[in-house]
């Protein structure tokens, strides 16, 4: 190529009236007028605040550490109360009725703790995870004894709570169910599945209400799949009855016919 051509500046020439000075970046380099870049100036820290937003932030803060320590008191107790709770139905499925009653007892009072320490601000929907464990337990310990399973105000815990108490509850009364099937105890079980099908019945129209107790369309699905197949074992030990019953009818007749006298020989 021709000493002084220029190259085309798709092959890395120039532009004309291009600068051949190295472009720089940086603060100062200058704009496409030619100018020195200048930086955006940033906005000072505001120090001209009135006292009393200050004093009003201070009180706020102080407010929520003490809710935050609140809290974290509930929850702790919280653990203790649905401990209680669940051993209290431990031991109603063991038979020991008198050590199940004491637990129940002593959740009580935990819960009546918790209802004072939260209040009815914000708080108060840490409780409904224990109330439902003492629903729970309480309903149990009601349906083993005999006696009508209690009122949410007899227990003195919230609509919430009580709701989602008693679907926990339909599964405790299945193992209730299996265990007196496993004795034999065939009219305590078809007591135990009508307890089983009045609850939810009850409760199933609750499902409209999942956005406002958490959970409730869930447990109400548990409820109906544990109601269903335990709807199937009685079906099943109602067969069974029913062939042992037509056993026992042919073989008592089976014994009267060969202990008549047999007719003599002319």
């Amino acid at each position: 190529m021709k000493a002084g051509r220029r190259l085309p500046f798709w092959m890395g020439g120039r532009l004309q009236g291009e600068s051949s000075a190295p472009k720089t970046l940086g603060l100062n380099a200058p704009s496409s007028e030619g100018q020195p870049y200048v930086s955006p100036v940033r906005p000072e820290p505001v120090t001209n605040l009135e006292p009393g937003v200050e004093e009003s932030l201070k009180g706020v803060e102080e407010g929520m550490q003490q809710v935050l320590a609140r809290r974290e008191r509930i929850l702790k107790t919280t653990r203790d109360c649905i401990s209680f709770c669940s051993k209290a139905i431990v031991h109603l499925h063991t038979g020991k009725t008198a050590e199940a009653q004491r637990e129940i007892k002593e959740a009580e009072k935990i819960l009546k703790g918790l209802r004072k320490e939260a209040g009815a601000g914000t708080l108060s929907r840490y409780l409904a995870s224990p109330e439902a464990e003492f629903v729970e337990a309480s309903s149990v310990e009601a349906i083993v004894l005999g006696r009508p399973i209690p009122r949410a105000k007899d227990l003195g815990v919230s609509g919430e709570g009580y709701l989602l108490g008693l679907l926990d509850t339909v599964g405790e009364v299945k193992r209730l169910l299996l265990d007196a099937m496993m004795r034999s105890e065939i009219d305590k079980a078809r007591g135990y599945f009508e307890v089983m099908e009045g609850l939810y019945s009850v409760l199933s129209p609750f499902a409209v209400y999942d956005h406002v107790a958490n959970g409730v369309r869930r447990k109400i699905d548990v409820a109906r799949m544990l109601t269903e197949d335990v709807r199937g074992v009685m079906a099943e030990e109602a067969r069974r009855s029913t062939l042992v019953s037509s056993m026992k009818e042919l073989q008592g007749s089976l014994e009267r016919k060969g202990a008549r006298p047999g007719k003599g020989k002319g």
